[in-house]
């Protein structure tokens, strides 16, 4: 059963009330909001999230929503400062204007600051009686959306000299994935620490199969503009190991993430999500190939 009806209405609910009502908030901060975040893509994120919660018993649902919430209304906002003029300077994003081109720098920034804030609040306001779980479920989107390991080390990464790719991709890609399936676990009551390899490995494909596609694909097929790492000299899988060698990088993360999966109840409908991510990822190569001529 599909989860994004569920992540679905649990951001919106989360927006709505983000937006205020009366006229106590700016307006077109508060349109600034929903348009970030709609339309979301296809929640990748929250529904492995959601997806692990179930595979350990999802006893609380209402936090493992939060969770979701939460993890999605950050990676929005990363999304929304990533195209910013001092980063991507990205006219399109999900196939339509950016927020900045279509609300303005400025708003761009409290957008991107405000789903932050949210993502947070949205957790404090679930921890109900589980505030234990809640305040792991804080501590890690903390750690996954700062320094030193987050996804702000990851943008920070495009600043130096000298990178360490393996590192950069943790940290750009990877640190929300390994959020996701360490909060899904902490929301259903279990330990996060054996969920990180997991989270790490299925980061780590989506940020090479994002590498070729920036690589190869159009504007239009993307839906964002292409060709971004090129233009800004940023650290890929393409350029360090070629087309052939990031598809078969692609593929080897990808046979060790399965093997990866701790021990749990939901253990094989787990294998099976994973599965159906690496048919997602994997298919395309033959298409890189063909627009490579």
């Amino acid at each position: 059963m599909s989860l994004i009806p569920r992540i679905e209405n649990a951001t919106a609910a989360a927006i709505l009330r983000a937006q205020g009502s009366g006229g106590d908030a700016p307006g077109r901060l508060a349109q600034a909001l929903h348009y970030a975040v709609t339309p979301g893509g296809a929640r990748i994120r929250p529904t492995i999230l959601l997806s692990v919660a179930a595979a350990c018993g999802d006893d609380r649902p209402h936090l493992s929503d939060a969770a979701a919430v939460a993890l999605e209304l950050i990676h929005s906002a990363s999304l929304v400062h990533d195209d910013l003029p001092c980063f991507d300077d990205a006219d399109t994003r999900r196939g339509k204007a950016s927020v900045h081109r279509a609300f303005s720098e400025p708003l761009a920034v409290l957008t991107g600051d405000s789903l932050i804030v949210l993502g947070f609040e949205v957790l404090a306001d679930a921890a109900g009686d589980s505030p234990g779980r809640a305040l792991k479920l804080i501590k890690v989107l903390s750690q996954r959306t700062g320094m030193p390991g987050g996804i702000c080390a990851g943008q920070g990464w495009e600043s130096e000299a000298q990178v360490n790719l393996s590192a950069y991709h943790r940290a750009k890609t990877g640190a929300l994935f390994i959020a996701a399936t360490q909060m899904g676990a902490i929301a259903a009551g279990q330990d996060a620490e054996p969920w990180e390899e997991l989270g790490a490995r299925i980061g780590e494909a989506f940020q090479v199969a994002d590498d070729l596609r920036d690589a190869l694909y159009d504007s239009e097929t993307l839906g964002k503009p292409a060709g971004q790492d090129a233009i800004h000299a940023r650290p890929n899988a393409v350029a360090e190991l070629g087309v052939q060698g990031a598809i078969r990088r692609l593929k080897d993360i990808l046979g060790g993430a399965i093997a990866s999966i701790p021990s749990c109840p939901g253990e094989a409908m787990l294998a099976d999500m994973v599965r159906r991510y690496a048919e997602r990822m994997t298919p395309v190569a033959p298409a890189f190939m063909a627009a490579r001529g």
